[in-house]
């Protein structure tokens, strides 16, 4: 898919209704079991969410590459939810070192759409806003999360292909 500097995108066509798909994103606790975060609280528009990293239940593999993050906290804010369409949040990317208060930087956008498809739901997700990330941590943020979306897209298409 389309990447620069500033944006990642990632799209798959899941077997799935768009409504199954859109519960998978729009719950909490399951969008936390198939991403791999444990959330405080349920998402709404303006809510901010703490939370901390867990192994996928979703992707052994996935699971294993998160477990050396298990317990770090994050922090995501609910930007907006638009019923079986629009999900979007912000956070701040790759923010994994405990040392470091990434409070004062800014945070990405990443937005979920889904579109009907013949044969499931078409799934898309865009992150932007990581040419504003602090450039000492800019570019790892950008591939870890690059690397991330691919796997991550895959992995909410095993969620729903196994519930």
């Amino acid at each position: 898919m389309v990447s620069s500097t500033d944006r990642i995108e990632r799209e798959l066509l899941i077997r799935a209704p768009q409504e199954r798909v859109w519960r998978a994103l729009s719950d909490a606790a399951e969008f936390g079991d198939w991403f791999g975060v444990e959330l405080d609280g349920q998402f709404a528009p303006g809510a901010a969410m703490a939370g901390r990293i867990k192994p996928t239940s979703a992707d052994a593999e996935v699971a294993e590459i998160q477990e050396r993050h298990k317990g770090k906290r994050l922090t995501l804010v609910v930007d907006r939810m638009e019923p079986t369409r629009l999900f979007s949040y912000r956070w701040h990317p790759f923010a994994i070192d405990p040392t470091v208060d990434y409070s004062n930087e800014p945070m990405t956008l990443v937005t979920f759409t889904l579109e009907p498809k013949e044969g499931g739901t078409l799934v898309r997700i865009v992150e932007v806003g990581f040419d504003s990330i602090p450039l000492a941590r800019r570019a790892d943020a950008f591939e870890a999360n690059d690397e991330g979306w691919a796997l991550m897209i895959d992995v909410l298409a095993k969620h729903l292909a196994r519930v």
